[in-house]
C-alpha cells in the first residue's frame, strides 16, 4: 500500500478532522460533519467525508489518500483521468473536485471527488456499453496522436503515455514498460529470450499495423484504462452507470476490453456484443479477437508487476505469450 498513514486524520469513529488542505477545496461555508472509511484499496486508504453545505443541504465526498511521490502521481493522474472522462460523460463517473498534498501530513496527497452511493451489482450491458461507447465516440484526443497529457497509473505502477502518432508504436511502448516492470518485480525467465522478441517483432505488427494500412486508420479515444468489473458500479439513486479509479489515455477504443478477456472479469461476452450495437469492431474484422488477445497480455503483464508474490500471474502472463506467438508469430 502506498500509505503511510495520517495521525489524527484517519477516518472514522465520529472524527470531524479533515486536513486543512483538504477543507480548502470544499464548497465554502459547508461544514464538515463526520468521516469515515469507505471503500477499498489496494494502494490507498478511502473514506468518505459527509458535510453539511452553507445552505443546510447535506453533502458527501470522496477521499483517496496515498504518501510519497508516487502516491503524489497517482492521484494527480487519477483526477485528470476523472476530469477529462467527466468533461464527455459527466453521468458517467462522479464529479472530480480536487486533487493536493496534506498541510499537516508530510508527504501526503489526496484526491477528492463527489460521493455517490453503489450498489455492487453489474450493470445492464446495454445501458452500460452504452455509455462507454458514447465516451469513447465523442472524445477528442487534444493534437491528434494517442497518449495522455500526464502520467496514469495502474495501482501504484506508471503506464507510457508519451505522445504518438501511431497507435501500433504508442502500444508497443506501453507493452515495453509494462514487461520491464514486471521482469524487474519477479526476475528473468529463460522463455523470454524467444517469446519476447517475436511479440515485439512480428506479432505487435501482425496484429495492429493493419488497423493503419492500406487507408484505415484509428481515432485515439479516450479510455478508462482498467475497465475491470469491479472498477464500476450502479448509482443507488439514478440507476446510471458509472465507472471509477480511471487511469486514461486516448487510445484505440478495443484497447479497453482487453481487461475484459481475463476468466476472472464479468464483463462477458454479452458486454462485448452490446457494446458493438452501438460500434462497430475496427476494420480488419478477423484480427479483433487477436487483438483482444493481446490487449490481454498487455493488462496481464501489469496485473504481474503489480502483485510481486503472485507466481500465477507470472504463468498467466507466459500463457498469453505463447498463445499469440503460436497464432501470429
Amino acid at each position: 500500500m502506498n500509505y503511510n498513514g495520517a495521525e489524527g486524520l484517519e477516518f472514522g469513529g465520529g472524527s470531524a478532522s479533515i486536513d486543512p488542505s483538504v477543507r480548502a477545496k470544499l464548497p465554502p461555508g459547508c461544514r464538515v460533519v463526520s468521516t469515515e472509511r469507505h471503500g477499498v484499496s489496494f494502494w490507498a486508504n478511502t473514506g468518505r467525508i459527509d458535510t453539511v453545505l452553507a445552505d443546510g443541504t447535506p453533502k458527501a465526498f470522496f477521499i483517496k489518500v496515498v504518501s510519497k511521490d508516487v502516491g503524489k502521481n497517482m492521484v494527480q493522474g487519477e483526477f485528470e483521468s476523472m476530469k477529462a472522462i467527466h468533461a464527455i460523460s459527466p453521468d458517467f463517473v462522479s464529479k472530480p473536485i480536487a486533487w493536493g498534498t496534506y498541510e499537516t501530513v508530510q508527504d501526503t496527497h489526496f484526491f477528492l471527488c463527489e460521493f455517490r452511493d453503489m450498489m455492487e451489482d453489474m450493470p445492464e450491458p446495454h445501458k452500460f456499453t452504452s455509455c462507454l461507447a458514447d465516451l469513447h465516440q465523442n472524445s477528442k484526443s487534444p493534437n491528434g496522436k494517442f497518449g495522455f497529457h500526464v502520467a496514469t497509473y495502474g495501482g501504484n505502477l506508471p503506464q507510457m503515455n508519451d505522445w504518438e502518432d501511431s497507435w501500433e508504436t504508442f502500444f508497443a511502448k506501453s507493452m515495453r514498460l509494462a514487461l520491464d516492470l514486471e521482469i524487474g518485480a519477479k526476475g528473468h525467465d529463460p522463455e523470454f529470450d524467444v517469446l519476447v522478441p517475436t511479440i515485439f517483432n512480428k506479432v505487435i505488427p501482425r496484429l495492429l499495423r493493419p488497423l493503419e494500412s492500406e487507408g484505415r486508420s484509428v481515432k485515439p479515444s479516450l479510455v478508462h484504462g482498467d475497465l475491470w468489473y469491479a472498477n464500476s458500479g450502479i448509482d443507488v439513486d439514478t440507476n446510471a452507470s458509472l465507472i471509477f479509479d480511471a487511469c486514461s489515455f486516448y487510445g484505440h477504443n478495443e484497447y479497453e476490453f482487453g481487461q475484459w478477456m481475463p476468466v476472472c472479469n464479468r464483463f462477458g461476452a454479452e458486454y462485448l456484443s452490446a457494446y458493438h450495437t452501438y460500434v462497430q469492431i475496427s476494420p480488419p474484422e478477423e484480427d479483433y479477437n487477436g487483438r483482444l488477445d493481446l490487449y490481454k497480455l498487455r493488462f496481464n503483464t501489469h496485473v504481474s508487476a503489480l502483485f510481486v508474490e503472485n507466481l500465477t500471474l507470472r504463468e498467466q502472463m507466459l500463457g498469453d505469450m505463447r498463445d499469440l506467438v503460436e497464432r501470429y508469430g
